[in-house]
């Protein structure tokens, strides 16, 4: 009997996915274990393989379509002398297909730049009232055949927007005006108005939201709403921690061609103390659920790492049990599985901590939004010569400046500050973390 193949949730987060490229074609046959195809989720492209054996009938969704939701059938698999003939092909895929290609729009060619002229006047809607509509709601509504004098706009002062037109059917009848918010005075993110309606049309170029920008945008406005945020900021002193990073360094065996097995980084010294003050901090190497605060037993810490289309979090997993030179390997092997796109969702969903750095840009402080489910996160800046008091005495010091973000629910004030002063102990007193 035939089966539908559908699209694979390859996270627990998974509810949408761009259908890469296939890897097989139609007529050929397939076995439990063969790969089917590529699958590029928000965060990284994966091979997915077939689970049962048969032979390809028919392909439903091309390759390179976005937006496919989970579970959406996107081939049929037929069984052995079975015939594509017999089987009804899911009526649902016209619809699929239909969202698949309206997800992104074709590019279009830009045009060129028009005179500046003055804005011409709203049309009079069809009761001989004015109608305002951005010039691109405009060029939408005539190509997809939408009257607007049908769509109540959600832009300013009831201005129709992209958004209005792009989620209305022709012959639509007259939504009603969004209401305010009950408290804000309806600010919020439904009234932000659409950036285009500020500019001339052949003066910016418009660059789509790929899946990956489209996640970080909803999650972080996601947790920046919902998880009430808080900022602990301190100095710490690197003075010991370069000299026993050098000596580190020129310690390290070579291996071939006189490489040496590794080359420790000031980032793995954090990532290490990290762990080290999470173990002694429980409270702090937490996640809050709605009904308990779960309490991690072993340090994982991730890691941000910029790639061209945003930012991921690989996790060094129980950073607490490796040492540093196994940390700097590892952080380095996820770094590159990162930017290529390759990891898998074990390796970057979870953690109970995170570490981002923008030291190497020159960075002296800034704050980062918390990654959920894990409640704290640091921001490390720039280690670089600063003039401090020691004795009553002043000197020069490589100072580094790290501020926490806390989620208040699980990491009360004192809570963070203690881990703070932990963490400070052991970055300016590495030996410490030996014992």
């Amino acid at each position: 009997m035939a089966t539908n193949i559908l699209m694979p949730a390859l996270s627990p987060t998974m509810e949408e996915g761009k259908l890469s490229k296939w890897l097989v074609k139609e007529g050929d046959v397939v076995k439990s274990g063969t790969i089917l195809a590529e699958i590029e989720t928000d965060k990284a492209t994966m091979e997915f393989e077939a689970v049962d054996e048969g032979r390809i009938g028919k392909i439903l969704v091309p390759e390179g379509s976005e937006g496919v939701k989970v579970n959406a059938p996107i081939a049929i698999l037929l069984d052995e002398g079975e015939k594509l003939g017999a089987v009804n092909i899911p009526a649902a895929m016209n619809d699929i297909k239909a969202a698949v290609k309206a997800e992104v729009p074709a590019a279009k060619p830009a045009a060129a730049p028009a005179p500046v002229a003055a804005a011409p006047a709203p049309a009079p809607a069809a009761d001989g009232k004015r109608l305002f509509a951005s010039p691109l709601a405009r060029r939408v509504a005539a190509q997809k055949g939408i009257d607007l004098s049908g769509l109540a706009g959600s832009g300013p002062r009831g201005r129709i927007v992209l958004h209005d037109v792009e989620n209305a059917k022709p012959g639509a009848k007259p939504a009603a005006a969004p209401a305010a918010a009950a408290t804000g005075g309806g600010i919020g993110v439904a009234a932000l108005p659409d950036a285009r309606m500020f500019y001339k049309a052949g003066e910016y170029e418009e660059v789509l939201h790929d899946s990956m920008r489209k996640a970080i945008a909803k999650r972080l406005t996601s947790a920046k709403a919902l998880i009430p945020h808080y900022y602990l900021t301190i100095d710490c002193n690197l003075t010991s921690l370069m000299a026993t990073r050098e000596a580190l360094n020129a310690a390290a065996p070579k291996g071939k061609d006189k490489v040496p097995a590794y080359k420790l980084s000031v980032n793995d010294f954090v990532v290490k103390a990290s762990a080290m003050a999470l173990i002694k901090h429980p409270d702090v190497n937490a996640s809050w659920t709605d009904t308990a605060i779960l309490k991690h037993k072993h340090a994982d810490v991730g890691i941000a790492v910029a790639i061209p289309s945003g930012l991921i979090t690989p996790i060094v997993f129980a950073a607490e049990s490796k040492g540093l030179h196994e940390i700097s390997n590892e952080v380095k092997e996820l770094a590159g599985k990162a930017k290529d796109k390759k990891l898998k969702p074990q390796e970057y969903e979870g953690g109970g901590f995170s570490v981002s750095n923008l030291g190497m840009f020159g960075i002296k402080s800034f704050t980062s939004i918390i990654n959920p489910p894990q409640s704290c996160i640091i921001a490390v800046g720039a280690g670089e010569e600063r003039a401090i008091v020691v004795n009553g005495k002043i000197e020069v010091a490589t100072m580094m400046t790290v501020t926490m973000s806390c989620d208040h629910r699980v990491v009360d004030g004192a809570t963070g500050a203690k881990f703070l002063q932990t963490f400070k102990q052991f970055i300016e007193e590495p030996a410490s973390m030996l014992l």
